[in-house]
Formats: C-alpha cells, sequence, structure tokens
C-alpha cells in the first residue's frame, strides 16, 4: 500500500498531528520567589548546558544532487523497496534499512532524504540510494549534498505559561490552544521555529545543524523559565 505523498513541510505535518501533551498536576506552592520555593520530585535541568546536552535529534532531511537525466520507470523495475506512482507524485519513493531512511528521487537527478536520526547517517544513505542508482547504469555524481532540517526535541521539565509568553512574546510567537496544544515561537537568529507545549517539552524545526538547535535553546531557555509555572 503506498504512502501519501510526502510533499508537506516538517512543520505542517506537526501542526497537523493529533498532538495532546500531558499536563503534570502539580500541588500548589507559595508565591515566593523560585529559587526559596520547594525542589519538586522531577528532576529540572539545572541550566541552558544540561538541557542542550539533552536534545534529541528525531529526523533530517538532507538533498543531493545526482548530476544526471533518470529514467524513474527503469528504476523502479529493476529495484526493491520502491514506489513510482506519476498520477499521484512524480519522484520515486525508495526505501532502505541501515540506515533506515527514505530517499524522493527526481527526473532530474535531485533527491531528497528524510527519515535519518543523524547528520552522518543521512549521509550514509544518499550515498547508499546513489550508489543503487548507479548500479543500474547512470553516470551518477554525488554533488551538493546539504542538510535542510533537522527536527528535534528536548523536555526541560517544568511547566510553562503559554498564555503569558504569548501576551509578552506576540511579536515572535502565536498560540490558538483551540486549534493545536503547543505555542510557536519563531526564532530569528537562529531561524529556527519552536513548538513549545505547556509540560515543558519543545520540537525544534527549521534548523540546519546541531549548532542552531543549541543556540536556539540557549537563547530561549531563560525565557521560558522566566514563565515556568510555580
Amino acid at each position: 500500500m503506498e504512502r501519501p505523498a510526502a510533499s508537506e513541510s516538517p512543520l505542517k505535518a506537526l501542526l497537523a498531528a493529533p498532538i495532546t501533551p500531558r499536563i503534570v498536576s502539580r500541588p500548589q506552592m507559595s508565591s515566593m520567589p523560585p529559587q526559596l520555593s520547594m525542589i519538586p520530585q522531577t528532576p529540572i535541568p539545572s541550566g541552558p548546558q544540561e538541557a542542550i546536552n539533552s536534545i534529541k535529534i528525531q529526523n533530517c532531511v538532507s538533498t543531493v544532487n545526482l548530476n544526471c537525466m533518470l529514467d524513474l520507470q527503469k528504476i523502479n523495475c529493476r529495484t526493491r523497496n520502491s514506489e513510482y506512482n506519476p498520477s499521484r507524485f512524480h519522484g520515486i519513493v525508495m526505501r532502505i534499512r541501515d540506515p533506515r531512511c527514505t530517499a524522493l528521487i527526481f527526473r532530474s537527478g535531485k533527491m531528497v532524504c528524510t527519515g535519518a536520526r543523524t547528520e552522518a547517517a543521512s549521509q550514509l544513505g544518499t550515498r547508499k540510494f546513489a550508489r543503487i542508482i548507479q548500479k543500474l547504469g547512470f553516470p551518477v555524481q554525488f554533488r551538493d549534498f546539504k542538510l535542510q532540517n533537522l527536527v528535534a526535541t528536548v523536555d526541560l521539565r517544568f511547566p510553562i505559561r503559554l498564555e503569558n509568553l504569548n501576551q509578552m512574546h506576540g511579536q515572535f510567537s502565536s498560540y490558538e490552544p483551540e486549534l493545536f496544544p503547543g505555542l510557536v515561537y519563531r526564532m530569528v537568529k537562529p531561524r529556527v521555529v519552536l513548538l513549545i507545549f505547556v509540560n515543558g517539552k519543545i520540537v525544534f524545526t527549521g534548523a540546519k545543524s546541531r549548532q542552531e538547535i543549541a543556540e536556539s535553546l540557549e537563547s530561549i531557555y531563560p525565557i521560558l523559565q522566566s514563565f515556568r509555572k510555580i
């Protein structure tokens, strides 16, 4: 059975997903400063560096140019784990297991690789796809490999007052809980989009490198701490 066309961006897919983050109920605490309040039972990252160390990459999207025209019908007929239905999607969808990733391959020789969990796995996957096509007799070259999007997650382990955050940072954020349970925060530098949930979990998308994810978390961490529920 064919999968739906993978033309949506990761952010649109995340926004369309029926995500319902779990809100951890906590006992009422006094309105004293956070540093004087009782220590919660759930461990909390002591600072941005500890939070940065807990970042998990969930998906790497990369592109490469094979620098030759491709006969997609021939490739589909002579390879396993591939799908080609030009009436629904004008590229061929090919999958490999090690590393586990999926390629969208186009007649022009352009290829998009998605599903890898690390940058190295994404590059290895694209090289394996290129080698498969090369063995079919096409004059494949491996050019212009580039990471286009990293999707990552982190759990700060403290609840956040999203309504107040949106009120104070409305020029960067949007929050419509009736449509989506997370606050969308568009950072200017680095240009990364954060999906922030009330339970302290964050999804990063649009980053080009791990460094950009780390920089965006380092920038947003003190802001989120100031809107922490106590």
